[in-house]
């Protein structure tokens, strides 16, 4: 019993020690540079395990997707392009996407080429690159996920056509190369960032630049066997396990709190945190908004609703909140997912009359929500600007075709 009112006693004393030093500070609730650089480390690191978790949603949801021959060649794809992104990230793609003002050609291309290194084990405040900031092995994690979750976003679209190894050599190309460089261009300082281009989390950067290649792709490797009559009708192909394609929908919408919260950036401060707090909020309105819309759109036009066209739904709404998370009031965020949802459920047939055949939705979803997304984002952020906005989605688009 002593013990226990010794540990009661002890903890109230430690907390009243914090609340009065906290209480004690005059100036805006910043806390120390050290604090400072283990919160944002934190932040990053915690944001890049949600998006790790996308990975894994990315998967479920292709699984349960496509037809049950195909389930083992689809998580085989998933497994190779997760491996191969932390590679060639490392390899190349971290520097060339993050130049830190070295550039060969200005704005346009790092003439940083090499691997990514971190900072030395047991690194104390004098010897960390940014002490300011955050470690650079939390920032390399977080980036990472980011150029995973785009290769993701392909596979499902070619699920059941693309061979397994030419898929993976793409991948190489997609995490190391293309990516990178089009991100530098924003996130990295380069010219886009300079025009005044606002993609906060990265509805063009990562979803419409994953959602183009897919487009691509599904166009060079044609539709499926028996997915188009020569009439132009449409055999539906069922997928295997509509229950794993629900699973993975929820993952991915958990993820979606590390990708645009920890798009933040900073966890130092009572305003970071707060708005940490409002992207978290905005995020789940705007998810909802797009299930909704699509649930009750499908009801209307087919008198029943359609599954798939709810979790693609969902998922329209977490791509188009994705440009612009912290600015919009909750109704906002929700309008803007619904306007992602009914997006999917109108341009998912407009795609099966070109014979675009996209096995999980992800044109949809990841390209169309996603160029919706940027261009919505100046009704809520006066810094943007819808002619900056297009710009940049036209040439971001043009780079990745």
């Amino acid at each position: 019993m002593t013990k226990s009112l010794l540990k009661v006693f002890g903890a109230s004393a430690l907390l009243a020690m914090i609340g009065s030093q906290s209480f004690a500070q005059d100036a805006p609730a910043l806390v120390p540079t050290d604090s400072v650089f283990i919160l944002n480390s934190l932040l990053f690191l915690i944001g890049g395990f949600l998006v790790f978790w996308m990975a894994a949603g990315f998967t479920m949801l292709e699984a349960g997707l496509v037809r049950s021959k195909n389930v083992t060649t689809q998580l085989t794809k998933n497994m190779g392009l997760f491996s191969l992104a932390a590679i060639f990230y490392y390899l190349i793609g971290y520097n060339v996407m993050y130049p830190l003002g070295t550039w060969m050609y200005d704005g346009v291309l790092s003439g940083v080429w090499g691997v990514a290194v971190l900072e030395a084990v047991g690194v104390t405040s004098d010897g960390a690159d940014d002490y300011g900031y955050a470690s650079t092995g939390s920032d390399f994690f977080f980036q990472l996920m980011f150029c995973a979750a785009t290769a993701s976003i392909v596979s499902g679209a070619l699920a059941e056509r693309i061979k397994l190894w030419p898929f993976l050599i793409f991948t190489i190309i997609l995490t190391g190369l293309i990516y990178p460089i089009q991100a530098s261009w924003k996130w990295g300082g380069g010219f886009l960032d300079g025009m005044g281009f606002l993609d906060f989390a990265g509805s063009t950067v990562v979803h419409s630049v994953g959602g183009w290649a897919a487009l691509m792709g599904a166009i060079i490797l044609g539709p499926r066997i028996g997915k188009y009559a020569k009439d132009g009708k449409v055999t539906p192909i069922p997928g295997s396990n509509l229950a794993l394609a629900t699973l993975g929908t929820f993952i991915l919408w958990m993820g979606w709190f590390g990708f645009n919260g920890g798009s933040q950036l900073a966890m130092g401060s009572v305003g970071d945190v707060a708005d940490i707090s409002r992207i978290f909020s905005n995020t789940n309105a705007a998810a909802a908004g797009g299930a909704i819309a699509a649930l009750l759109l499908t009801q209307f036009l087919y008198k029943k609703p359609d599954l798939t066209m709810i979790l693609n739904g969902c998922l329209a709404g977490l791509v188009s909140i994705t440009a612009e998370p912290l600015t919009p009031s909750l109704g906002a965020a929700t309008l803007i997912g619904a306007v992602g949802g009914i997006i999917v459920v109108v341009t998912v047939p407009m795609l099966d009359k070109f014979k675009i055949d996209d096995v999980v939705g992800a044109i949809p979803v990841h390209l169309f929500a996603g160029i919706w997304g940027t261009m919505v984002v100046p009704a809520t952020n006066g810094d943007a600007s819808y002619g900056t906005q297009l710009l940049s989605i036209i040439i971001v688009g043009i780079f990745v075709v």
